[in-house]
């Protein structure tokens, strides 16, 4: 089985000879040098700057920051659930439009989903937060409703859109109504390849909250905001920079993680089944 394995991975290409191999390991070499050089640069400047020095890092020791920074996440990981949850249902409810057989359905739910998918998400938050005079909270959740719920509106049409015609043609003959095939037939077998898209638009959304601080809403870097700006902490902006982007990037690959385990507890279920 190796063996064969191993033949139908070099079908289509030619197996690389001793010369091709010694290129590709020295490009290797020469890329992780680049690379190595670059972040050695870096640290440089860092200390040249003097960014590692106590001064500009004592702030994080403070009970007050440090509670300053929490509250700033929770409201972020808030605005972030809330808009999440609303996304996927307005996504869901305009997807369900797009694909009825009602022709004025159809051309409403194609309106509202492509001009709001066209409409960059921070006009829509100074939008609804200047024009309508709502909270900042309020302000954040919808437009990023908004947007992010129209982006998945067509990740959900083209999911259904994947799944084999054969499939709906053949409920259809058995009897079943347009709900039924929907739900019993397109959807559990389009959510396979929906699932990426779906997790990398929440990314895209959780990012996204952090545009909340424009309008003054105290989320996770608003909070940066505050400390880095401030100048009985010397300015410590790249120390802050250092503490938030890995926050950030946690968050996102804990989704990407999420959908993962997702996905394989669906094939799990389904070799179970």
């Amino acid at each position: 089985m190796r063996r064969q394995g191993a033949l139908e991975s070099t079908a289509l290409y030619d197996e690389p000879g001793p010369k091709a191999l010694a290129r590709h390991r020295t490009y290797g070499i020469v890329a992780s040098l680049v690379l190595a050089g670059i972040v050695a640069w870096v640290v440089y400047k860092l200390f040249d700057t003097e960014q590692f020095t106590a001064d500009k890092w004592n702030a994080f020791t403070y009970k007050g920051i440090q509670e300053l920074l929490l509250r700033g996440l929770g409201n972020t990981l808030r605005a972030f659930a809330w808009a999440a949850v609303l996304s996927l249902v307005f996504g869901a409810v305009f997807a369900a439009g797009r694909l009825s057989d009602h022709r004025v359905v159809r051309w409403f739910s194609t309106l509202v989903v492509e001009f709001f998918r066209a409409m960059p998400v921070l006009v829509m938050i100074f939008f609804i937060f200047i024009a309508l005079k709502t909270e900042p909270r309020i302000a954040l959740i919808a437009g990023l409703t908004l947007y992010n719920g129209s982006v998945l509106a067509e990740v959900f049409r083209a999911g259904v859109h994947a799944v084999p015609r054969g499939q709906s043609e053949a409920a259809y003959a058995l009897g079943m109504r347009k709900t039924q095939v929907m739900s019993y037939v397109l959807i559990p077998q389009g959510v396979r390849t929906m699932l990426p898209a779906i997790i990398s638009q929440l990314v895209v959304a959780l990012k996204d909250t952090s545009l909340g601080f424009l309008i003054s809403y105290e989320e996770f870097l608003y909070a940066g905001k505050q400390i880095a700006t401030n100048l009985d902490y010397s300015l410590p902006f790249i120390p802050v920079v250092m503490v938030i982007a890995p926050v950030y990037i946690g968050m996102c690959m804990a989704l990407s993680g999420l959908a993962k385990w997702i996905e394989r507890r669906g094939r799990r279920s389904k070799r179970t089944a």
